[in-house]
């Protein structure tokens, strides 16, 4: 595949350092049995892996260190959120064959990077991620590694196999670097479970597909396409896509339309975005709308208008961030059969083969839920997989609990419902415990609402 770089999920994200790997003297931070074992782990098929045995796999230690990538996530979480500590193991960071070149982590400069986190106190499973929007694959290592670690969790987390502004070049035709994060998440889970059973002398007992946002869709299809290899999933707000509509495409057009001063209130509310999100439309008028349209549309339909973002989304945050004018009036419905063949090739159905949960914020203004995980529900229900899926909205929920920080008085982070649910989930499938019917969670009035939320106030267990 021809390389990708860089649009984030949020601004700060734009630039970030490449990490230098240490030597094998500073990487081998602990000793013991565990630090003895590393060095019979091998990733199948991988073409470069490099191994250290650490006192400390979670971000509290790791901060700082090239074992993980704060910048890269910046924007996920709140500040405030608690993260657990004190979890040793083996990291092993490497990369599959690929041909294109814009990870930098590292000095690497290789796409299909991964990492993959063996606690030494193994509760037996295994969960798989890949990253939200175009990050790298330490960006949800604060969201979703450090808890899963802290409870005995095996953890993998993939790139993508492109990642940044100009994904959208990588691969020979339209749709290709989306369908390579479906094929790299799967190479990944299968060469993580090998490696699981190398560490430990078997296989992981259950395993967990999770992500935030592109890491929702990546479980969507998982469970969809490959349930064999999983037991379940939670879906974080995961974007969607699908041949005919609904998708982000059919949404965003009218919010750079708005951006251009030729798109009102009503018309946002038409497609989907949620009447009381408008506080948080200014920050997304800079950080999302403009350059996110331009980029997937590139993806789908490079002939609309070649010009832009043409060979690179931009080479400044200005550049990057600032929309393409055409895209004001892009209408996806009217676009040539090979532009939604191309969407087809990555489109979602609803036929989940496996336990699913699904989290939304109702004040998501870059996907908004009525256009997404609404329509996904239903296509759930109309696929006679009901019984396997569960759907919470989030009150104050919005697409990146960093937010919060900002409008405290009117978020609320999404991260300890996505605990919750997670903890729900693994109940379902190891206990038969049946999770809450689908409902919206109160945003309470007082209380840590950024550590702590109660899907409902207990599991109903199955008659």
């Amino acid at each position: 595949m021809r390389p990708s770089r860089g649009v984030p999920l949020a601004a700060a994200t734009l630039v970030a350092a490449a990490l230098t790997w240490p030597t094998p003297a500073e990487a081998t931070a602990v000793g013991g049995d565990h630090c003895a074992r590393q060095k019979r782990v091998h990733v199948p098929g991988a073409a470069f892996q490099q191994s250290a045995c650490l006192p400390d796999l979670t971000t509290t230690g790791l901060a700082g260190t090239p074992y993980t990538d704060m910048a890269d996530q910046a924007g996920l979480t709140a500040k405030a959120t608690r993260t657990p500590s004190g979890v040793p193991g083996v990291q092993i960071d490497g990369y599959f064959p690929d041909s294109s070149h814009f990870n930098t982590t590292h000095g690497w400069r290789h796409d299909a990077q991964f990492v993959i986190r063996l606690p030494d106190h193994w509760n037996g499973g295994l969960v798989v991620t890949g990253a939200p929007g175009t990050r790298k694959q330490y960006a949800t290592d604060t969201a979703i590694s450090d808890q899963v670690l802290a409870q005995g969790y095996a953890y993998a987390a993939t790139d993508k196999g492109n990642s940044g502004a100009d994904f959208y070049r990588d691969g020979t035709r339209p749709g290709d670097a989306i369908a390579e994060w479906n094929t790299r998440t799967t190479q990944l889970t299968r060469a993580a479970k090998r490696a699981v059973a190398q560490r430990y002398g078997h296989a992981p007992r259950r395993t967990y597909m999770t992500g935030i946002s592109n890491g929702g869709y990546l479980t969507r299809w998982q469970l969809e396409n490959h349930p064999e290899l999983y037991d379940g999933g939670v879906d974080w707000e995961g974007a969607l896509w699908t041949a005919n509509g609904p998708s982000l495409l059919a949404s965003l057009p009218t919010a750079v339309a708005r951006m251009q001063g030729s798109a009102r209130d009503e018309d946002m509310y038409a497609v989907g975005f949620a009447r009381g999100s408008e506080f948080l439309w200014p920050y997304h008028e800079k950080a999302y709308w403009g350059v996110t349209q331009k980029i997937y549309r590139a993806e789908f339909d490079p002939t609309y208008d070649p010009g832009c973002p043409g060979p690179s989304a931009g080479s400044t945050p200005e550049q990057i961030l600032a929309p393409c004018a055409t895209d004001a009036a892009y209408d996806y419905a009217s676009r040539p059969a090979a532009v939604h063949r191309a969407v087809a090739r990555v489109s979602l159905t609803g036929r989940i083969g496996r336990p699913l949960i699904t989290l939304h914020g109702d004040l998501d203004a870059l996907l908004p839920k009525a256009a997404d995980s609404d329509v996904y529900a239903r296509m759930v229900d109309a696929s006679g997989r009901g019984p396997l899926h569960r759907y919470y909205t989030i009150q104050g929920g919005t697409h990146v609990d960093g937010l919060y920080d900002t409008y405290p008085d009117r978020l609320r982070p999404i991260l300890p419902c996505y605990r919750s649910a997670f903890d729900a989930l693994v109940s379902w499938v190891e206990q038969g415990a049946r999770p809450p019917a689908d409902h919206t969670v109160a945003r309470p009035a007082d209380g840590d609402v950024v550590d702590s939320c109660r899907l409902a106030d207990r599991a109903h267990p199955v008659r």
